[in-house]
């Protein structure tokens, strides 16, 4: 089979700094390392073939976000590379929407970026409109919608341009329940279509009903990657497990598994 996506060895740094001083210093003074590195994902490598569904899961602070936006192309991997044969579209809550300019504006401003003449937009607005049930809010200012209606509009807009790849990320978890269902559906017809996506949620159930494959990331490096009925199996007596846990012993498997990984990444920058 023929991999749509190929993720390898991407990791992502950000620095954490305690004053606002320490962020200036470290501009202006490069021979001096300023604040602390936190790697929200650590060497993170799967393929993906055409065509597969992957589920996205992990607790909070887990990168699965963060690893949506960079298949996305919207932020840059601090290391490593990946590879998408096609035009990926992400579908988030807020994600490309300008809150200043009204819904209508954002369907044309979004659809001219990526390439469609105004013949050709004005052909496609009514569809997008309708889909997003927002015919009497489509031109207000997108800051005054609630989060479902921008994930709706959100989703409208990807879903008609027709991506090769489909990222959605938490965009079905707000708004009413029967947009998500159409949603769904919509999703299901690209599935048909041999499309790849890829579905961050924390619904194991539409994850059951919805991915082949599921990828857990754990802290920022995979934890296991496989099809979804092993790995949702294990992902689910994790959870009930953690949930059980208090707050100072859940903190403290947070920075177990944070030293473990770092050692880990110690150990294999000493070999290479």
């Amino acid at each position: 089979m023929v991999n749509s996506v190929e993720v390898k060895n991407v990791s992502k740094r950000y620095k954490l700094y305690k004053k606002q001083s320490e962020r200036i210093l470290d501009l202006l003074v490069p021979y001096k390392d300023y604040g602390e590195d936190f790697f929200a994902l650590q060497n993170v490598s799967f393929d993906v073939e055409k065509g597969s569904i992957v589920g996205l899961v992990g607790i909070n602070g887990s990168g699965k976000s963060t690893l949506a936006n960079i298949i996305a192309g919207v932020i840059p991997a601090t290391n490593g590379q990946v590879t998408s044969d096609g035009n990926v579209a992400l579908i988030a809550v807020n994600a490309g929407l300008d809150g200043k300019l009204s819904g209508r504006e954002n369907i044309e401003l979004k659809l001219l970026m990526l390439g469609f003449s105004k013949k050709e937009i004005a052909a496609m607005e009514d569809e997008i409109i309708e889909f997003a049930e927002l015919e009497k809010f489509i031109d207000q200012p997108v800051k005054t919608y609630s989060s479902g209606m921008k994930s709706r509009l959100g989703f409208s807009i990807s879903v008609r341009v027709n991506p090769d790849i489909l990222i959605v990320d938490e965009a079905l978890s707000v708004g009413d329940k029967a947009f998500s269902e159409k949603s769904l559906a919509k999703m299901m017809e690209f599935k048909e279509k041999g499309k790849t996506m890829f579905f961050v949620s924390h619904s194991i159930s539409q994850m059951k009903k919805f991915c082949d494959q599921i990828l857990w990331l754990e802290f920022g490096v995979v934890k296991e990657y496989g099809p979804t009925k092993e790995v949702i199996a294990k992902y689910e007596t994790f959870l009930a497990e953690y949930k059980a846990l208090s707050k100072a012993d859940k903190k403290k498997y947070r920075t177990t598994a944070l030293d473990r990984q770092s050692k880990k990444n110690t150990e294999s920058a000493e070999v290479l």
